[in-house]
């Protein structure tokens, strides 16, 4: 995917755009592995609050540093799963003026999926399965592992 992205944005001013806290693994391994020059900024966003399943309402927790009017911006997310809060990141961003505004998803879950959202640059599709690791998490842990993995339901479950 990296390639990819490194020759359809040669030459603009890219800003990769990751929703925290989750997609900064995966914002680290993709960046490195660019050959163009990008920025990245980061936003915090809350659907999930210490659940399994999302809300629908999204909360904007942290909110990014820079102006997008007029930048190329590329989404970099870990996982979608609904759909919802992607799809209202990317008409948000486009709301202020984003020249474009694509999305590169590691994972999705397309049995989940409520909202059509357009992934341009995708990595994997995974069962209906809550996973964790390498960001993904169950409240708040679990970020840390080196690989993702299945949640085991007793986990969430209580059992």
């Amino acid at each position: 995917m990296a390639a990819q992205v490194s020759e359809d944005y040669r030459g603009r001013d890219l800003l990769l755009v990751a929703v925290l806290k989750g997609a900064v693994n995966t914002l680290v391994a993709f960046s490195q592995a660019l050959s163009i020059p990008v920025q990245m900024d980061f936003m915090s966003l809350s659907s999930y609050g210490d659940g399994t399943t999302s809300s629908g309402t999204v909360t904007v927790r942290q909110d990014l540093s820079v102006d997008v009017r007029g930048r190329h911006i590329l989404i970099v997310e870990d996982i979608v799963d609904s759909g919802r809060t992607l799809a209202w990141l990317v008409d948000e961003l486009k709301r202020r003026g984003a020249a474009s505004v694509e999305v590169m998803a590691l994972l999705q879950k397309p049995s989940r999926r409520e909202v059509d959202v357009d992934v341009k640059y995708s990595g994997y599709e995974i069962p209906d399965e809550f996973v964790v690791g390498f960001g993904l998490d169950y409240a708040e842990r679990y970020r840390n592992l080196d690989s993702i993995a299945v949640l085991k339901p007793a986990v969430y479950q209580g059992a």
